[in-house]
């Protein structure tokens, strides 16, 4: 590749340009073969560039930074020097790039990027596995740190709402982020033990990315502020996915952090990949909305699309605790499966955990009368007591919970429903039922079942169950697939 001699100065008389491109917090000047980057002396608290001095190290700090994923684009810095031959501001300068090779102009064109998304994917998971770690930077990680960023964010955005973002829409975010987040300090602290906080690019936007011969090249990395670029590699990524979403390709977004995840190997719950998305998509809200208030005429419908999009994620993303019951054969496990298949849900089910707790495999036949044995009332609370434990866990780790039980007891129910409340989880409480005729038949024509339950214990059942009036009932006679769309008629938002 041919090298480029940086000018070590740069006057302030005229020359002709062929664009400019604008930001909030900078301009790009294309000439020629160069790109000349400016840094706005403002201050948006995030942010402060009013010294020259400053501005001279960010200038300096980008260069740095960005010479970590394309080295071959920024050449260096150059000042800009007034009448008086005294420098007055620096330009960070750089190879200029194709615009027509912008990944968002690729993106919004419809072009074949597939193997450019897997690519992309590819350089991130290798980028981060090198990235540099250590205790300050994976403090940022820590649930409280991010929170912090949250509340910052929403403090700055408040003053547009009713303006710029629509209020309801704002409040609800809020409510929502602040809710996942109470919920969730043990899975942030499991992100950090597992060394998923790093030192990031931290702004990665479409904009950013030139799909090259050579390959993509990724520009522009946050610089300003070191606290800002110490990230969750998940949350890295997602400010792409959600951009491409943005951009209308949100299936290229979803490609991207699939297989992020498949070259990280990262265990992530969805919820925590919804979440991430949704703190991106906000991120943009707070920057189309000073950009509004710089005069963009655009800035504002911009800043809606993106709080859209954050709150279709954290709706997506809250952690629920579904409880799925009924009696006997009454679909309840069939659909506790489908149910978790659709939304990525850990199910957990007594049947297992009952036999699990008394050292037996859960094929292995326990059958006894009614009430005895493992059924007994000791062994019972036992078993609901362990279901809500192993519950608790996984819903404080980010995972949504399918609960498979009888819940014939209002006690069992309470004691789920508190750890449901503890833990800051939506609580969805699914009733299977079938007419009896039905239920029957189908233990009757039970095989490789793990339940014990036989026609004369759900009789006794029925007659000692208890009514579960804020439980949503789903009629189970029909296909799976209809009891699924009921299901999820209740879970949809």
């Amino acid at each position: 590749m041919r090298q480029h001699q940086v000018p070590s100065q740069l006057t302030s008389t005229r020359q002709p340009w062929s664009d400019i491109h604008e930001t909030h917090i900078g301009t790009v000047f294309l000439v020629g073969e160069y790109a000349y980057k400016l840094k706005k002396p403002v201050d948006f608290g995030f942010l402060d560039f009013t010294r020259r001095e400053t501005r001279e190290q960010v200038c300096h700090k980008e260069v740095a930074l960005n010479r970590r994923l394309a080295p071959d684009a920024y050449l260096g810095v150059a000042d800009v020097k007034g009448p008086d031959g005294e420098p007055c501001d620096h330009l960070v300068v750089m190879r200029r790039m194709p615009e027509e090779r912008r990944l968002s102009t690729l993106a919004r064109a419809g072009a074949p990027l597939n193997d450019t998304i897997r690519e992309l994917a590819r350089i991130m998971a290798r980028f981060h596995e090198r990235a540099e770690r250590g205790p300050s930077i994976a403090a940022q990680g820590s649930r409280d740190a991010i929170r912090a960023r949250w509340r910052d964010s929403f403090a700055q955005v408040r003053p547009f709402q009713g303006v710029v973002v629509h209020a309801e829409v704002a409040s609800e975010i809020e409510q929502l982020v602040e809710e996942f987040l109470a919920g969730r300090e043990a899975l942030f602290a499991r992100r950090i033990a597992a060394g998923h906080v790093l030192d990031g690019h931290g702004d990665l936007l479409a904009d950013d990315i030139f799909c090259l011969d050579e390959g993509p090249q990724i520009l522009d990395c946050l610089e300003f502020d070191d606290t800002l670029r110490a990230v969750d590699g998940l949350d890295d990524v997602a400010f792409l996915a959600m951009d491409l979403e943005r951009l209308g390709v949100p299936e290229l977004g979803e490609l991207l952090l699939d297989r992020y995840i498949e070259h990280t190997g990262d265990p992530a719950p969805p919820a925590l990949r919804h979440h991430y998305l949704a703190y991106r998509a906000f991120v943009r809200v707070k920057v189309a909305c000073l950009r509004h208030d710089q005069g963009d005429p655009a800035a504002a419908e911009l800043a809606r699309h993106y709080a859209r999009i954050a709150l279709r994620h954290l709706r997506r993303g809250a952690v629920r605790l579904i409880m799925v019951g009924g009696l006997p054969a009454s679909g309840k496990s069939t659909l506790a499966d489908a149910v978790a298949d659709r939304l990525g849900a850990t199910v957990l089910r007594t049947d297992r955990i009952r036999k699990e707790l008394a050292g037996l495999p859960a094929e292995q036949s326990a059958a006894d009368e009614y009430g005895q044995g493992l059924y007994d009332a000791a062994h019972t609370d036992q078993t609901y007591a362990e279901l809500s434990r192993r519950a608790a866990d996984l819903l404080a780790l980010g995972e949504t919970v399918v609960l498979d039980a009888s819940w014939s007891s209002a006690d069992h129910r309470a004691a789920a429903i508190q750890i449901g409340a503890a833990t800051h989880s939506e609580i969805v409480p699914l009733r299977c039922w079938a007419p009896e005729a039905t239920t029957a038949a189908r233990l009757v024509a039970r095989k490789d079942s793990i339940s014990d339950a036989t026609p004369e214990i759900a009789r006794h059942m029925t007659a000692h169950l208890h009514p579960w009036p804020d439980a949503h009932t789903i009629f189970t006679a029909g296909t799976e697939e209809d009891s699924l769309a009921q299901a999820l008629g209740y879970l949809d938002r």
